[in-house]
């Protein structure tokens, strides 16, 4: 039991702990911002260090570690997604009556260069484990890919709650290109293939008479697991934010910016009132 719950509540843990606090590094006050990124840049260098110092380590201890190396890797690029970094070259909202593929390369556009950190840490993590005794971290790092491209398709292309409250300021504009729907084609797709993986794992998991293979999958399979609650969340009339709540604290000091000019309000700009008030409509007519 203690092979199997103890690295299942470890990864729950550091899955609710690591999102919260980067809710609340992305909602303090711009001037900390460049800490944030200094303080997480040499994390994930330290990193990108551990996964190839414990390539060759298959103890329990290095499936953890290796586990950890991951999430920090995963975490630089997300900083500096919602810090507003490496959002990409379009700051604005979309444009009023924008559809089909012109909305979508919009879409990209907004996120480029978060996508383009990605990818580039992804292959920096795959050459240093390639072929690794250990492939806890690698693995770790791509199921987050995986789940986290799918859930912004599914944001893209339509969901019931779409989480817009836990936007920071600086991408408030990434609201325009959010979708509200009750669902999407891709939804089931995206569940069923998750779900199916995510099964596939934790029963080799449970499978298996090594403890370094044993638990390594079970840390994989929760993060695999968390994603598919995460899908299903978008579609449920459920609100997640008491989850963050702690995280959410720092959006007060924002508040303050707001207020004082430094920042523009959230729902003061006319392209994201009118795209709200077409949703309205969208959702009344449904």
């Amino acid at each position: 039991m203690l092979t199997h719950g103890a690295p299942f509540l470890f990864a729950l843990f550091a899955w609710w702990f690591s999102t919260a606090v980067i809710i609340y590094l992305d909602g303090l006050p711009r001037p900390t911002f460049r800490w944030s990124m200094a303080v997480i840049t040499g994390l994930s260098l330290c990193a990108l260090g551990g996964l190839a110092s414990l390539r060759d380590d298959t103890s329990i201890a290095g499936a953890y570690l290796a586990f950890v190396c991951g999430l920090l890797a995963w975490a630089w690029p997300e900083v500096g997604f919602y810090t507003g970094y490496l959002a990409g070259p379009r700051r604005e909202h979309c444009p009023e009556n924008c559809g089909g593929w012109r909305h979508f390369g919009h879409a990209v556009h907004a996120s480029l260069h978060h996508e383009l950190a990605i990818l580039v840490i992804g292959v920096i993590v795959t050459a240093i484990t390639w072929n690794a005794a250990n492939p806890v971290g690698r693995w770790t790092f791509l199921v987050l890919w995986g789940m986290s491209e799918s859930a912004k398709l599914n944001v893209f292309l339509g969901v019931r709650n779409l989480n817009e409250e836990l936007l920071p300021p600086q991408l408030q504009h990434l609201r325009s290109y959010l979708t509200h729907k009750p669902i999407n084609f891709l939804f089931p797709i995206s569940i069923t293939v998750s779900t199916i993986v995510t099964a596939l794992l934790f029963f080799q998991a449970f499978r298996t008479a090594d403890a370094f293979e044993a638990t390594g999958l079970v840390l994989v399979a929760t993060m695999l697991a968390v994603g598919v609650l995460e899908h299903w969340l978008l579609i449920l009339p459920i609100s997640t934010t008491r989850l963050w709540e702690w995280g959410l604290r720092s959006r007060q000091a924002r508040r303050g910016e707001v207020a004082s000019g430094a920042l523009p309000h959230p729902l003061s700009s006319a392209p994201v009132t009118r795209l709200r008030l077409r949703q309205i409509n969208h959702e009344v007519i449904e």
